[in-house]
C-alpha cells in the first residue's frame, strides 16, 4: 500500500502557490496600521496543510503571524466563511480556551483580494498522523486524555454566556447539516457513487433525537491542534470554519472516526487507526475514548451510534468532493488535493456500512 508521508507532507511551509498570491505591500501597510508594534519588511509564505481557506505564515523582523483568507474565485454557498472563525476565536479566548489570539479581521478585498483574519503564531507540535509517530506510550496517553478534555470543555460551555447565543440556528443540526452537504456534494460532484445516492435519500428519515444545542468546532481532530512544543499540553484549537450552533454529539462522533477510518493505497484525507495495536501505543479504544467523554459531559452517543457514524461519514465525503471541486476548478490550496479523490469512495461505502448497522 502506497502512503502519503502527512508528518513531512502537511508540516511546515511552502512558497504561495500561483492562484492564491497576492501583493504584498497593500498588506503590510494594513498592518502597520492595524496591529501594535507591526513592522516590516514583511515576507508570506503558505502553510502547506490548508485545504479549505488558505493559510499563511507572515514573517517580520521580529514576530510572526497566521493569515485565513477566503479563496478566490467562485466559491460553495456558506463556505470558507473567515469571517465566523474570527468570531468564535475571539469569543473562546476571551475564556481562556486554547485558541490563537485573534488580531484583526478585514473584509475590505482591496487589501489581499478577499476577506481574511490575522491571528498570533502558535509555536508548537502538530501531529498529523492519530497514531503520533515518534511518540511514547505515556505521551500518546496523555494527549488523547487533553484531547477529550478540550472537546468535552468545549460542549460544556452555553453559547449565551460567551456570547455566541446567536451563532447559528443550533436545532434540528443533523438535518439541516444533510441537507447542505448533499447540496454541496452534488455542485461538486465528478463521478456517481451510489453509497452516496442512498444516503441522501435514507439520512433524512433516520437520524438520532436532537441533542442540547452547543457550540461545534465541525472538525475536531488531532491535526487541528498544536501541542506544547515539549509537552502534551494542547495551546490551540485550529481551523473553525465550519464551527457553529449544533449537537454536540454530532460534532464528538465527527472525532471519532479515525478509529473506523477506511485504509486506502493513497491515504491522504485522513490517517486511520486502523491496524494499529492501540493498546502497545498508549490509545484508547474507542469504547474507552466515548466512556471518558461520557463522564466528562454527561452526554452519551452511544445509543445511535451507527447512525452518528454514517452521517459523519457522508458529511466527510461531501467535504473532500468540495476539494476535489476546487482542483477541478483550479482553486485548491494543497498541493496533495488531488490525491483525496481516491478517498471519496472508501468513505461513501464506510457511510453506508454504517448505515446498515443502524438498518438501512
Amino acid at each position: 500500500m502506497t502512503q502519503i508521508d502527512r508528518q513531512a507532507a502537511f508540516s511546515g511551509t511552502k512558497d504561495v502557490a500561483a492562484a492564491l498570491r497576492f501583493d504584498v505591500a497593500p498588506l503590510e501597510a494594513y498592518l502597520a496600521e492595524q496591529i501594535f508594534g507591526f513592522k516590516g519588511p514583511l515576507t508570506v509564505s503558505q502553510f502547506k496543510g490548508g485545504q479549505s481557506n488558505p493559510t499563511y505564515c507572515l514573517e517580520t523582523p521580529t514576530h510572526r503571524y497566521v493569515l485565513r483568507r477566503k479563496p478566490p474565485g467562485q466559491l460553495l454557498p456558506s463556505a470558507h466563511a473567515v469571517e465566523r472563525e474570527y468570531r468564535v476565536i475571539s469569543a473562546l479566548y476571551e475564556q481562556g480556551f486554547p485558541v490563537a489570539e485573534p488580531m484583526v479581521l478585514c473584509e475590505d478585498p482591496s487589501v489581499v483580494g478577499t476577506t481574511f483574519y490575522v491571528m498570533a503564531f502558535e509555536q508548537g507540535r502538530v501531529f498529523w498522523e492519530p497514531s503520533m509517530p515518534g511518540a511514547t506510550p505515556l505521551e500518546r496517553e496523555v494527549v488523547y486524555d487533553a484531547m477529550n478534555a478540550t472537546i468535552a470543555r468545549l460542549h460544556n460551555f452555553d453559547p449565551a454566556e460567551i456570547g455566541l447565543g446567536d451563532f447559528g440556528r443550533g436545532e434540528n443540526y443533523i438535518a439541516r447539516q444533510v441537507e447542505r452537504w448533499s447540496r454541496q456534494y452534488r455542485a461538486s460532484q465528478t463521478e456517481p457513487i451510489d453509497e452516496m445516492e442512498r444516503l441522501i435519500d435514507w439520512l433524512p428519515a433516520h437520524l438520532p433525537p436532537p441533542g442540547p444545542v452547543r457550540l461545534v468546532h465541525g472538525d475536531y481532530r488531532i491535526d487541528n491542534l498544536i501541542l506544547a512544543p515539549v509537552s502534551p499540553e494542547i495551546h490551540a484549537v485550529l481551523d473553525w470554519e465550519l464551527s457553529t450552533l449544533g449537537d454536540p454529539l454530532a460534532d464528538f462522533t465527527y472525532h471519532l472516526m479515525p478509529w473506523h477510518m477506511p485504509q486506502t493505497e493513497i491515504t491522504a484525507a485522513a490517517a486511520s487507526l486502523t491496524g494499529h495495536d492501540l493498546l502497545a501505543l498508549g490509545i484508547p479504544t474507542l469504547a474507552d475514548y466515548v466512556d471518558l467523554y461520557v463522564a466528562r459531559t454527561g452526554l452519551d452517543p452511544r445509543p445511535y451510534l451507527p447512525v452518528y457514524l454514517a452521517y459523519n461519514f457522508f458529511r466527510l465525503t461531501a467535504i473532500l468532493q468540495g476539494i476535489i471541486g476546487r482542483v477541478r476548478d483550479g482553486t485548491a490550496t494543497s498541493a496533495v488535493a488531488p490525491a483525496q479523490a481516491s478517498m471519496i469512495r472508501p468513505l461513501a461505502e464506510k457511510a453506508w456500512t454504517f448505515a446498515r448497522q443502524a438498518g438501512a
